[in-house]
């Protein structure tokens, strides 16, 4: 059985030292290193908090500067392609007036060859058929 005597007393004041040793060699210490980690950590996790705003900043600016640098190209494509479609119809054009008048060169160059050869076969023509003639009739035409 338990009896109540002056070693309960020893015990509790033996409780207490130790209490007070352990609390000085252990617990401060050991709240002290806790509390270094907790600060090490809570300041780690702000750090990666502001990490994470500037990665988010950074690739908000990347998308925007890629944004723009599609809409640039974009313009600039049209404007190429514009600039190719006016050349080309002028190109076209210039070719077309060219073959036109080469085209007109040749029917007039044709047109007159026709015209000499007119002549001359209407010439010789007459010449054949004067010469038909006095075979025919045997003697010359007046």
């Amino acid at each position: 059985m338990i009896s109540v005597d002056w070693t309960l007393g020893l015990q509790f004041l033996n409780f207490i030292i130790l209490l007070l040793i352990l609390n000085k060699l252990l617990y401060k210490p050991l709240s002290k290193i806790m509390a270094q980690r907790r600060e090490k950590i809570e300041g780690s996790y702000a750090r990666a908090k502001e990490l994470e705003t500037g990665i988010d900043e950074k690739m908000r600016l990347y998308q925007q500067q890629l944004n723009d640098a599609k809409i640039f190209a974009n313009e600039e494509r049209s404007q190429l392609r514009k600039g190719a479609i006016e050349v080309e119809a002028a190109l076209l054009s210039e070719a077309h007036k060219k073959a036109t008048a080469r085209l007109q060169m040749i029917k007039a160059q044709v047109a007159g060859e026709a015209e000499d050869a007119r002549k001359i076969l209407q010439s010789e023509a007459r010449s054949l058929a004067g010469q038909i003639a006095t075979k025919i009739l045997g003697r010359e035409l007046a």
